[in-house]
């Protein structure tokens, strides 16, 4: 297997304002459309081969604009979408308890806010379907997805302990990419925030 490239893509602003967003499936705002299309319009030939997409409207409606005007593959797959935060859903952060929110930033791998996600389902589910995107490497894959999965697979490449998650700041439309080594080399991380 040649080497190849994996971009991580978070989509963009989303209508409805700053809340804790996992299942909730609101759609990119004009600006977040905005910011997608500027994160991608410096990605010149050959660039990307394929797409994958998060079916998240905030995602996918972007991947298939995109998938459309360059002529490219694309694949929505479920396992890339983002944590569910059950009860937290939808909540901005003013109005969530600050004695459950202080304990989700002091240990967000191990506090599940109510009814949510267990964090260690939502990584296995990541991590698996970074296995399998692994197996199929094309030369050059954008995966538009979330913060939350971009932060995983971060922390996998760098073996980053998954106490720092949100430390790792993945802003909208934050472009980060990744060099997939054939084995036995290690996946390593080429650039985050912005990609010239």
């Amino acid at each position: 297997m040649p080497e190849c490239f994996v971009d991580l893509l978070r989509h963009g602003d989303v209508e409805g304002g700053a809340c804790f967003r996992g299942e909730r499936d609101d759609p990119l705002s004009p600006l977040g459309w905005e910011q997608m299309r500027h994160a991608t319009a410096g990605i010149g030939s050959p660039g990307w081969t394929r797409i994958i997409a998060s079916p998240a409207r905030r995602c996918a409606d972007f991947a298939r604009e995109l998938s459309a005007a360059r002529g490219l593959p694309l694949t929505l797959a479920d396992d890339w979408r983002e944590r569910a935060f059950g009860d937290w859903e939808g909540v901005p952060l003013d109005a969530i308890p600050s004695d459950q929110l202080q304990r989700f930033w002091d240990d967000p791998a191990g506090y599940t806010p109510p009814r949510a996600e267990p964090f260690a389902d939502f990584r296995a589910r990541v991590l698996a379907a970074w296995q399998t995107l692994l197996g199929q490497c094309d030369a050059h894959t954008l995966l538009i997805t979330h913060g939350g999965v971009i932060r995983v697979l971060v922390a996998e490449v760098l073996c980053m302990a998954d106490a720092g998650l949100l430390r790792l700041e993945v802003p909208h439309a934050c472009l980060t990419r990744l060099r997939i080594y054939p084995p036995p080399g290690c996946p390593s991380l080429i650039a985050h925030g912005t990609i010239e």
